[in-house]
């Protein structure tokens, strides 16, 4: 008897954590399906040797035919969900226009959300599945300056707090990593949607927006602290293979630093704590 190798979806493939992920995993025995929004990073992908497919979070067709292509190959199961794909809108809360937060929305959240909803059916046929949620410290803590991004991954957090709820009985277990500052392209990424997007000279933080810059485009980690994608990759196995996976995985110092403070602190004072290492980073 032939036994079928775990395999898991991995959306956000084309740099960081995802690629890391995607690469590692394989490597441990997994049947990985890479995914990506751009056609020249899944061209990529492939040649690298994994079966990498196109998936756009932000289009509702792009993410039910993976799903079809996917179960078609697997013969309708799939063992594991690794939700990575997002980006992270900067700019002040009021120089947000609608159409800035729904592009937000609609990446990190309503896709993420209803890929999970074609994936859970699956799940549930089969009797057991693991779903991933790739969070982020701001997921539970503000920093300025992140609003769209910050209230993304509130969001999604909510939503995955309620789902591992209504999903205890089922065999399928949910859990959420939540990253502080990582090695990727997120920067990177994030300058060209500011560029796109922040009308600076116009805003009441223009001089902020310039150091703002510095930081976005500083070549090199940008934040104290900052690890690897194998740091993800630890808690993400964890998440897959331990028999009962923890609801939330904290990756990096100022993830359990932040962790704590919230507990301890109160609300005014975390928001001290919070503006003066905005103030840092923004120097």
């Amino acid at each position: 008897m032939t036994i079928r190798p775990r395999s898991i979806l991995i959306t956000g493939c084309s740099s960081g954590i995802g690629y890391h992920a995607a690469h590692a995993l394989k490597a441990r025995g997994y049947r990985v399906f890479a995914t990506a929004r751009k056609t020249d990073d899944v061209a990529r992908l492939h040649a690298e040797g994994l079966e990498s497919l196109h998936l756009d979070l932000s289009d509702s067709a792009s993410i039910h035919n993976a799903v079809e292509d996917i179960l078609a190959s697997t013969g309708g199961t799939l063992y594991g969900l690794f939700n990575n794909g997002g980006y992270g809108q900067p700019g002040a809360v009021e120089d947000l226009s609608r159409e800035m937060l729904r592009a937000q929305f609609e990446t990190n959240v309503f896709g993420g959300i209803e890929l999970t909803n074609a994936i859970i059916p699956v799940m549930r046929r089969q009797g057991h599945g693991r779903i991933v949620q790739n969070s982020s410290v701001l997921g539970f803590a503000a920093l300025p300056f992140r609003g769209a991004y910050t209230a993304s991954k509130y969001a999604l957090e909510g939503f995955y707090d309620t789902l591992r709820l209504e999903l205890a009985d089922t065999g399928i277990q949910v859990a959420l990593i939540e990253p502080g500052p990582i090695e990727s392209r997120f920067r990177a990424n994030a300058y060209a949607v500011y560029q796109r997007t922040i009308d600076v000279e116009h805003s009441a933080f223009r001089d902020t927006y310039r150091a703002m810059e510095r930081r976005l485009t500083k070549q090199g980690p940008a934040a104290p602290f900052t690890l690897g994608p194998e740091a993800v990759l630890d808690k993400l196995l964890h998440a897959l293979e331990s028999p009962r996976a923890r609801p939330r995985y904290f990756v990096t110092f100022p993830t359990y630093l932040f962790g704590t403070l919230k507990r301890l602190l109160p609300t005014r004072g975390l928001d001290w704590v919070l503006r003066r290492v905005s103030r840092s980073e923004n120097r």
